[in-house]
């Protein structure tokens, strides 16, 4: 048989679900079912609570107290069980909690990792949860994630890295009441399986080589001991930085980077042509070849463009490191592509952003872009069986793995 209070409780819901009322808001038919349970959580903590040892010390039940909680349910207000000694821990609902961490917390935090704003979130949450959250709630909830962010930062990592991609995204941030300039240096790499790993993130006023020297130094102590491959941009005193603290360590300086930076001092007008004949420097088949066709375009463009064709003869060591292999590694390393795709997937998570209040805040929202864009890194890269091989005949007892 039901009981009258049912009947009285299933009524109410259906009446309320039909006029499209919350059923698990403040005035719910099942917030007394949460609130029940809640309860009744507590008491039961309490009796644990008090045990032989307790009672023996003097420790009783004192009371009780009452605090609202912010559940996915609905908000609800509890009666707390309180003692005499204020030993009593409870777990379900903890001191000073006011939101359910188990389950708001997680989906909040999923929401600040797409990007959205908390204002987005306070809204998505109300009409999702009938919950009103506070910006401040929504910040300490957020702030949670600051130790796992600092403990990747600093795990432990694998010794030796076939390719590393390194480059800088530059972000504003708050800072004395003033808005300036922050370079967060990211370090994209490939372990000997193939598989991407962004091993390196870091925050600096500016980029430049002496902080990527730190990097580096940083990359070491954690663990790594060699790199086979390192990618940048042209960046001065890059190649140095990298060889000081990994000396065997090919480099390979952007060849995007270099176009981009020569068709700058090139005319509109002659643009075309002299990318047509710059083509036939690094899209040679081999680096013999590669410096016939430089040697071709100083004849035809010196006179006119002799900056352009000096900055191409003064990188070309750095420049022409990736004629040494086939063409397969050629396209994972003759540009910084992969850490700029990376950069970009990063940006349509923080583009909504003005300026962040302060570095951490920045490393939050980065930290979870990442996780989410590296759930799609369990694969190798694609033909990695052959580039493995062709890796250890290069680089011979470097080039480390298990059959």
């Amino acid at each position: 048989m039901e009981s009258e209070e049912y009947k009285q409780m299933r009524a109410l819901a259906l009446e309320q679900l039909r006029s499209g009322v919350s059923l698990t808001g403040k005035d719910g038919a099942f917030a007394p079912l949460i609130k029940e349970f809640l309860e009744t959580a507590l008491q039961a903590e309490m009796d644990a609570h008090l045990d032989v040892q307790e009672r023996q010390n003097g420790n009783k039940r004192n009371g009780k107290g009452t605090k609202r909680i912010k559940t996915s349910t609905g908000e609800v207000e509890i009666e707390t069980p309180q003692d005499r000694l204020s030993s009593f821990e409870p777990q379900i609902v903890r001191k000073r909690e006011t939101i359910l961490a188990d389950n708001l917390a997680p989906k909040i935090i999923g929401l600040y990792g797409l990007g959205m704003s908390f204002r987005d979130i306070s809204e998505h949450i109300k009409e999702m949860y009938d919950v009103e959250i506070s910006h401040s709630t929504l910040s300490e909830i957020t702030d949670r994630i600051i130790p796992k962010v600092k403990e990747w930062q600093n795990r432990p990592l694998e010794s030796v890295y076939t390719i590393v991609w390194l480059d800088a995204i530059h972000y504003k941030v708050k800072d004395g009441g003033k808005v300036v300039g922050r370079a967060v240096y990211n370090v994209l790499a490939v372990n000997t399986e193939g598989r991407k790993d962004l091993i390196g993130m870091y925050v600096s006023e500016t980029e430049g080589a002496n902080f990527w020297l730190s990097v580096l130094t940083d990359l070491k102590a954690r663990g790594v001991k060699d790199i086979l491959i390192a990618c940048t941009d042209n960046l001065a005193g890059f190649s140095e930085a990298i060889l000081s603290v990994f000396p065997q360590a090919d480099v390979q300086s952007c060849i995007v980077h270099q176009v981009r930076n020569s068709l700058k001092y090139v005319a509109s007008k002659d643009q075309k042509i002299f990318m047509n004949d710059l083509k036939k420097v690094y899209q040679a088949p081999n680096k013999s070849q590669a410096e016939t066709e430089l040697l071709n375009l100083e004849e035809i463009w010196g006179k006119k463009y002799p900056v352009v064709i000096r900055s191409w003869n003064n990188n070309w060591e750095k420049l022409s490191t990736y004629f040494q292999y086939d063409e397969s590694i050629r396209k994972l390393i003759y540009t910084t592509n992969a850490v700029e795709g990376f950069h970009r997937q990063i940006r349509k998570v923080t583009k909504t952003k003005g300026a962040f209040p302060n570095d951490m805040a920045l490393l939050k929202l980065i930290y979870l872009a990442t996780m989410n864009v590296s759930k799609k890194w369990t694969q190798p890269l694609q033909n990695w069986a052959l580039t493995v091989q062709q890796l250890c005949i290069k680089f011979g007892d470097r080039m480390k793995i298990s059959l």
